[in-house]
């Protein structure tokens, strides 16, 4: 059952309402861009720093400047070697919204955590240093949030204070960024200028450029949309655990819990169990707070069913007039993540929303350029921080959809058998 479009809308707007407050970011870049200069900045220009942190800061720096890339290179190898090689989560609210900020690393060698950070980012940011222009690991990035279907993106020219705040570089770095985002299909890219350092238009609007007219960065963050496309795809509800109290109160209690992966699910609704296509209705939804008449992504919910038909762990829950794909042989895109190379008849455990399967690499068609997205049909597989399109097979069906309609259900992770180390992150 299609829910109302109105009801979509109604939806959405709670979703905005319940978020305003939550905007997850990813932070990119190449190496020495600034970002966790940028990422200090911000924290320090939304009051989230605490005054002895900030008097230890200074004492630590050196030169002109206090050293805010402290506050956020917390590893003592990235502080030696001024490089950040780990993914950094951070928190900062402002007024009007809350901040989850994934500083995530630089360097070639770690893009794999890049593909981390922005795996659920609502919007990117691609720092671009003013005197370097577009760089490999620039474009690097700017392609894997585009792969990753990060719904925004910035490009932040950062150190415009080295450049003597020249508009005219400042226009030749947009230009090219706006064209090589073009063939990537980015719905949404903003290019702002800034100097980290100095604090130039982060959260304030700089008067060292007053040929630039557009929002600052803080500014766009706040006012960037989010949310709304979770609800206008269908419903997925991926089944994490089935409950069955064993008190005699609640001897007839059955639910199942999980998250709302995408789309809205409400009492009543007609829905199709999958992998069995067995079809029932919705009976009732219990939030953490009590019984709810709906719930959307991402609320985690449990569901009880008008009827008792077998639901396990891995199952899940969809409309039946809009079902996913159920199939056990995959076409996808694969940033492989380890140093053993990805090779054609490797074995490999596949998780997909709540499912883990046993799966086997049929073919590595091609590895892919990212400065000028050319496809290596000759490589024959891929190795550390490659790309590449693979053919997977499953030992079990998964229910799937494209990875552009929707990221819950068309992605994956590929894990070691021997290890249980996660060795690849795929798009479908």
């Amino acid at each position: 059952m299609s829910a109302p479009v109105d009801d979509l809308s109604t939806a959405a707007a709670e979703i905005a309402t319940a978020r305003k407050d939550m905007l997850r970011i990813a932070t990119a870049g190449s190496v020495d861009d600034g970002k966790s200069t940028l990422i200090g900045r911000l924290l320090y220009d939304s009051k989230a720093v605490l005054e002895d942190q900030y008097e230890a800061i200074s004492r630590a720096s050196r030169g002109d400047h206090v050293d805010l890339s402290l506050l956020t290179d917390g590893l003592r190898a990235e502080r030696e070697q001024g490089i950040t090689i780990d993914v950094a989560y951070r928190y900062f609210t402002t007024p009007r919204r809350t901040f989850v900020l994934a500083d995530t690393p630089g360097h070639v060698q770690y893009t794999r955590n890049m593909v981390t950070g922005a795996s659920t980012a609502d919007l990117a940011i691609v720092l671009v240093d003013a005197r370097k222009g577009m760089l490999e690991q620039s474009r690097r990035h700017a392609f894997l949030a585009a792969l990753l279907r990060v719904p925004h993106l910035v490009v932040a020219v950062n150190k415009m204070d080295l450049v003597d705040w020249s508009q005219d570089v400042f226009t030749a770095i947009r230009d090219e960024f706006t064209a090589f985002a073009a063939r990537l299909d980015v719905p949404d890219v903003t290019v702002v200028p800034i100097s980290a350092l100095a604090g130039d238009n982060v959260v304030t609007p700089s008067q060292n450029m007053p040929w630039y007219d557009g929002p600052s960065l803080l500014h766009h963050l706040e006012e960037v949309e989010v949310g709304s496309e979770l609800v206008h795809t269908g419903l997925r509800f991926p089944v994490q655990y089935v409950i069955r109290p064993q008190s005699d109160a609640h001897r007839d209690y059955r639910g199942y819990a999980g998250s709302v992966a995408s789309g809205v699910v409400r009492v009543g609704d007609a829905v199709q169990v999958l992998p069995s296509g067995l079809t029932t209705t919705v009976a009732a939804i219990d939030g953490p707070s009590g019984p709810l008449e709906q719930a959307f992504a991402p609320m985690a919910v449990t569901v009880r069913l008008a009827d008792d038909v077998d639901v396990s762990r891995g199952d899940l829950l969809c409309p039946v007039q809009d079902a996913p794909t159920v199939t056990q042989d995959l076409e996808a895109v694969v940033c492989w993540m380890t140093d053993e190379p990805l090779r054609d008849r490797r074995k490999l455990v596949l998780k997909h929303t709540t499912r883990s399967v046993r799966a086997i690499v049929k073919s590595v068609h091609h590895r892919l350029d990212v400065n000028t997205l050319d496809h290596d049909v000759e490589a024959g597989e891929l190795g550390l921080n490659d790309i590449g399109r693979v053919t997977l097979r499953t030992t079990q069906p998964l229910f799937v959809d494209d990875y552009a309609r929707n990221r819950a259900t068309g992605r994956f992770i590929l894990v070691d058998e021997a290890t249980n180390a996660t060795v690849g992150a795929g798009m479908l």
